[in-house]
Formats: structure tokens, C-alpha cells, sequence
């Protein structure tokens, strides 16, 4: 497995875990972590053994705690693009992964830190995990997918005041909302993230991802347009060997055995 100076990755039993490694900056997203987050989605896109990606952040303090501000203070207009795009560009790679991906959030989540976890399909939080883009008190605006993806997840009107006013969102809130699918106890966080792995690895993987898939892509489209690809990725699952197992498996109250 590939090695890396600020994330580890792990895969194994079709799991793919990738944990920022910078407990000490409290996870804070550098120009080389994101290198480094890129790298490593690269690994896992190009392992098709890998079925789910889980994301987490090392240490009890931190998801990610957000962009390094240091090096963002010191940044030109042009530098300050680049940065943004390198970060748009790395956590979209995680979005558009075939395969479904967790965002394990213990912690603060801020900035940077909430638009990786926005990138996730699934977020799952304990009750210490923060949330919030905090951007506009440092005089910038999200720039990593916040004023997208927060939008799309807990709606215009909520993303619009979360962003205004830098408000930070706590766990319990963020569930009602939308922005974190789960909320548990601090230790009861990996029990969780786990039993949700299981879940969705028990499933057909192909459908899985076609549903992904749809999903992802639909809602860019017109209605109409949307439900013609649902209607096709539909359509595309009877020519797979795992339509038969399942069917029959149901048939015969069997549990199936997925290929």
C-alpha cells in the first residue's frame, strides 16, 4: 500500500479507510495534506477491491479543523485561485468515486474540514463534532466546495445563514438539519461508522453504485432527463449477474451471495 508524509490509507476486506495524520495541527488542511488526500483517492479509485471509502481524522480533538491559515495569509489573488481549485479538485475526486464514502466527524469540522465531509456520500458524528464555515470573519468566502455542496445538503435559505454569519453548528443541530446523517456517543463512533460499512457491504455492489450514480448525476439534470437515466442504470442491472442472485435469493428466502 502506498505511503504518505500526512494521511494514512488503509484497504482491506474491500474497506478503504484514509485518515488525515496531523493530530498535532488539529488535521489542518496544508497545500501537502491535500496532495496527499489526492494521492491517496487516486489509490483507492484505482483498487477494485475497495467497495466503501471511510474518512476520519487522527486524534480526539479534530476532524480537520480547517485550511491552514498561515499559509493561506500569505496568499496572492492568483495563489489564493489555485489554492481554492486544488482543494475543489481533490474533494471532488472523493464525490465523484464510484464507490460510497463515510465521513467519520469527531470533533471540530470547520472550513475545509465541513466541505471534505460535504464531499462524503454519508457523515456520521459524535456528540463532540462542530460544524461550520467560519470563512467570512477571515475575510474569504468557502472555498473548497462549501457554497455548493452546503447548499445542496441542508438547503439555499440554511446554507445562505450558516455562511453569513459563521456560525458553528453543533451535533445535535447538524442532525436536525440535515448535515450529519448520525449523531452517537464519542465511543460508540467507530461501532457506528462500522455497522454502517456492513450495512451497505452486504448490498449488490453494482447496485450500490448505480444507485450512486444516479443519484449524483440526476440531480444535475431536468426532472424528465433525470428519470430516463434512473430508467437506463435501472435497466443495466439485468444484465448483471447479481440481479439474478438476488431475486432468486429473495424467491427462495435465502440471503444472497453477491458477486
Amino acid at each position: 500500500m502506498a505511503e504518505f508524509e500526512t494521511v494514512l490509507l488503509d484497504v482491506n476486506a474491500g474497506v478503504a479507510t484514509l485518515t488525515i495524520n496531523q493530530p498535532k495541527a488539529l488535521n489542518a488542511l496544508s497545500s501537502a495534506v491535500l496532495a496527499d488526500i489526492s494521492a491517496a483517492v487516486d489509490v483507492v479509485a484505482a483498487d477494485k477491491s475497495a467497495r466503501v471509502l471511510v474518512i476520519k481524522g487522527a486524534g480526539d480533538k479534530a476532524f480537520v479543523a480547517g485550511a491552514n491559515i498561515k499559509e493561506m495569509s500569505e496568499l496572492s489573488p492568483a495563489e489564493g485561485e489555485a489554492f481554492s481549485k486544488a482543494g475543489n479538485d481533490t474533494f471532488s475526486k472523493i464525490a465523484n468515486l464510484d464507490i460510497p464514502s463515510i465521513a467519520a466527524v469527531n470533533g471540530f469540522a470547520l472550513g475545509g474540514g465541513s466541505e471534505l465531509a460535504l464531499a462524503a456520500d454519508i457523515r456520521i458524528g459524535s456528540t463532540t463534532a462542530r460544524l461550520g464555515q467560519p470563512e467570512v470573519g477571515l475575510g474569504i468566502i468557502p472555498g473548497f466546495g462549501g457554497t455548493q455542496r452546503l447548499s445542496r445538503i441542508v438547503g439555499i435559505a440554511k446554507a445562505k445563514e450558516l455562511i453569513y454569519t459563521a456560525r458553528i453548528v453543533k451535533a445535535d443541530e447538524a442532525l436536525n438539519m440535515g448535515l450529519l446523517n448520525q449523531v452517537v456517543e464519542v465511543e460508540e463512533l467507530e461501532a457506528a461508522v462500522e455497522k454502517m460499512v456492513n450495512a451497505i457491504m452486504k448490498q449488490a455492489p453494482n447496485s450500490v453504485i448505480a444507485s450512486k450514480q444516479a443519484i449524483d448525476q440526476g440531480i444535475e439534470l431536468p426532472l424528465a432527463d433525470a428519470l430516463a437515466l434512473e430508467a437506463k442504470l435501472f435497466g443495466e442491472q439485468f444484465a448483471h449477474p447479481n440481479q439474478k442472485i438476488g431475486m432468486t435469493a429473495f424467491i427462495e428466502k435465502s440471503a444472497p451471495t453477491f458477486e
